[in-house]
Order: C-alpha cells, then sequence, then structure tokens
C-alpha cells in the first residue's frame, strides 16, 4: 500500500517546530556573536587602559625618581656657587708662579667644581645657558638692566647667579642683569 504523500499535522508541527528552532538557533548565533563582540572590544578598551596605566605609572616613577632630590640639589647648588665664588677671586697665574701649594689648593678646588658638575649632571641637572640669550621669564630672575648698545634689548647681559633645572623643571633661576639701549638722557 502506497504512502499517503500528504503530511499529517504532527508532522506539519515538527516542521514548524524544527523551522522555529532553526529561527531560534539564528536568533540565539546572533545574539551570541553580538555579545563576543562586546566582549572583545570590552577586553580589548580594558588591554588599551592598562597599557595606558602602566605608562603613567612609569612617567610618575621617573618624575618622582627625577624631582625628590630636588631639595638636596638646591643645597648642593650653594655649595656649587661658593666654590666657584672661590675660584673667580683668585688669580691663579700670579699664585702659581709665587707658590706651588696654592696653586695645588686651586687645583683641588677647580677639581671638586668639576666632580660636583659632573654629579649634577648624572641626576639630570644642568645648568641653564643664560649669557647672551634672550631673557626668558620662565628660566630667569631679572635682578637690575644694563644700558648697552651693542647687545639687542631684553638679553642677558650679566648673570649673577647659574640657574639649572632638573629634567624638565626649573631648579632654580638664573639671577641676570638684562639688557636695555642707552637712554636719551645719558647719551
Amino acid at each position: 500500500m502506497p504512502k499517503n504523500k500528504t503530511k499529517s499535522s504532527s508532522e506539519k508541527k515538527s516542521e514548524k517546530s524544527n523551522q522555529l528552532s532553526q529561527k531560534d538557533e539564528e536568533r540565539v548565533r546572533n545574539d551570541l556573536e553580538i555579545k563576543i563582540k562586546e566582549i572583545e572590544n570590552q577586553l580589548l578598551t580594558s588591554l588599551a587602559d592598562n597599557e595606558n596605566l602602566r605608562k603613567r605609572f612609569d612617567r610618575e616613577k621617573e618624575d618622582l625618581s627625577n624631582y625628590v632630590i630636588s631639595n638636596f640639589a638646591k643645597e648642593i647648588l650653594t655649595v656649587l656657587d661658593n666654590l666657584e665664588r672661590a675660584l673667580q677671586t683668585v688669580d691663579t697665574d700670579k699664585i702659581s708662579q709665587e707658590d706651588k701649594n696654592y696653586s695645588q689648593l686651586i687645583e683641588g678646588i677647580e677639581l671638586t667644581e668639576k666632580q660636583i658638575i659632573n654629579v649634577l649632571e648624572k641626576f639630570k641637572i644642568e645648568k641653564i645657558k643664560s649669557i647672551n640669550e634672550k631673557f626668558d621669564p620662565n628660566l630667569h630672575q631679572a635682578m637690575f638692566e644694563l644700558e648697552k648698545d651693542d647687545i639687542e634689548e631684553g638679553t642677558v647681559a650679566e648673570v649673577v647667579q647659574e640657574g639649572y633645572t632638573i629634567g624638565e623643571r626649573l631648579l632654580r633661576p638664573a639671577l641676570v642683569g638684562v639688557s636695555k639701549k642707552k637712554s636719551e638722557q645719558n647719551q
């Protein structure tokens, strides 16, 4: 006996449920793909945030190590200033001719000065180049004005005390004399 080609109601229901389950599967699959993409984006954002945070901590650590010695460096700069003043007051040519002991003392002071400068440079403490530079209020502190026609107005003509930076920051401003044009009364 040949089978009836018409589908029974149970078969039709089964097909419909298969179709529904396929649609449900597609919907679930799409939902899962969307969720996976969202999670991937969250993960990538989190990784980027962590990398940025690590870089920021590294920068802050370097800044801290650079600037924690600022107070100590300021004190050492006063010692360096005194050594420089001592050397400026001595006529080295005259002393070297008169007494060898004094010339050795001066040589020792000069070597000490150079050693202090080298130590400061190891810690990124550098002297500000001031003489014949344009006056910069971020680096220089004007102490007086000098009337000079041979130098452009607003140029540092004299340095009273050297200034220093530590890394990118100002440790101590340079105390300077700034040039100005001679006034008509003085000419």
